[in-house]
């Protein structure tokens, strides 16, 4: 050893580390002959924490502040290492930064599929990614374990062991809870949250600490894609369809109101007939089926609509009129006994004096004035 590396040694009484690389965890003080002089200033910045090291075994630690090292604060390898003052530090051992920050935003994801049961498509296979965030330890075999007689420690060389056991992890975890394929998106929160809980003694164990974890997706074959956008494509179908079907229901009512004349209101009658035939097979078929749901209170049948009644008059139709309106033709001289009427229900057309409703309006009819 040289004079000048002696005095380097002797005189150099700062121990720090001021390297911001967020990618090493630890690192070891290069110092010559890893003598510490006694008085010596240990500057341990936030989100460190500095350990000495002899032979492999934690001496003393030191949290955040600024320290000048003496055999009082230095008890332990002080106890390990007492030598005479000469040259020589009265302190020989190595020194270890351990960076404590929190890693934020470590990414995982599952190389191959993760197959699961599923009650709906039976087997699956599933991938999944997302992120979680750790920080090193304050075990005090870390170092002995990880980072050895080197320099420094990165957290690359530990991310790829913690992503394979958080997959393994994963896929136990997802057999458990036995979550359907279907519901798994609603369910993120509730499977990150449980695999903290199980990777948590996990990571305690390598000398981490797990602080978050994230499942930011957890996606299926295309193939159960494809079936699940058919099942929701049929059931906005269904709920369409029949959205339409009443839709065009009413607009085909409304027209028959608005054109009474015409071919409509046969027409009009044989889709009534239909509709009454369709509503009476739902009804049957509804009371067929066990009655689940309390019953609803008794509401009374509607209204029966009033009759009407079509005119034959001059070789023309002319109608439909109501009761009232056709008491109006009666006295007006338009309609009498003899005119020829049709309403629903009758067979053929048949002489007013011959329909037993229309008699009374026809006896109303008052006779001719007398002649002068």
């Amino acid at each position: 050893m040289g004079i000048m590396n002696i005095f380097r040694g002797q005189f150099i009484d700062i121990i720090e580390w001021a390297d911001e690389n967020p990618s090493v965890l630890v690192h070891r003080f290069d110092r010559l002959n890893h003598e510490i002089k006694t008085g010596a200033k240990l500057i341990v910045r936030p989100g460190q924490m500095a350990v000495f090291v002899n032979e492999g075994k934690v001496a003393d630690h030191f949290e955040p502040g600024t320290y000048t090292l003496t055999t009082k604060n230095l008890p332990i390898l002080t106890t390990l290492l007492s030598l005479p003052y000469n040259f020589e530090s009265c302190h020989k051992a190595e020194v270890y930064f351990i960076r404590t920050t929190e890693q934020l935003n470590r990414l995982w994801g599952t190389p191959t599929p993760v197959m699961m049961r599923d009650p709906d498509f039976n087997m699956l296979r599933l991938r999944a990614h997302g992120n979680y965030s750790y920080r090193v330890g304050l075990t005090n075999d870390m170092i002995t374990r990880f980072a050895g007689a080197r320099a420094e420690f990165r957290c690359e060389e530990i991310e790829n062991q913690m992503s394979l056991r958080l997959v393994s992890v994963l896929s136990d975890t997802l057999g458990e809870l036995k979550i359907p394929a279907l519901d798994l998106a609603a369910n993120y929160v509730e499977i990150g949250d449980e695999m903290l809980k199980r990777m948590t003694p996990i990571m305690n164990g390598m000398g981490f600490e797990l602080m978050s974890f994230t499942v930011g997706n957890i996606s299926l074959p295309d193939n159960v894609n494809e079936e699940i956008d058919k099942r929701s494509g049929l059931g906005a179908f269904n709920g369409v369809m029949g959205q339409y079907t009443q839709k065009q229901a009413a607009d085909a009512m409304r027209d028959m109101a608005n054109n009474p004349g015409g071919g409509g209101n046969m027409m009009g009658m044989m889709f009534g007939a239909q509709m009454g035939q369709t509503m009476s097979a739902l009804n049957n078929q509804t009371m067929q089926q066990p009655q689940q749901q309390p019953q609803a209170a008794a509401v009374p049948p509607p209204i029966p609509a009033e009759p009407t009644y079509f005119l034959a008059i001059n070789g023309q139709r002319q109608g439909p009129f109501t009761i009232a309106a056709l008491q109006q033709e009666i006295l007006a001289g338009r309609c009498n006994g003899e005119t020829l009427v049709w309403t629903a229900g009758m067979a053929k057309w048949q002489a007013a004096k011959t329909v037993a409703a229309l008699a009374s309006l026809l006896g109303q009819v008052p006779p001719p004035p007398p002649l002068p």
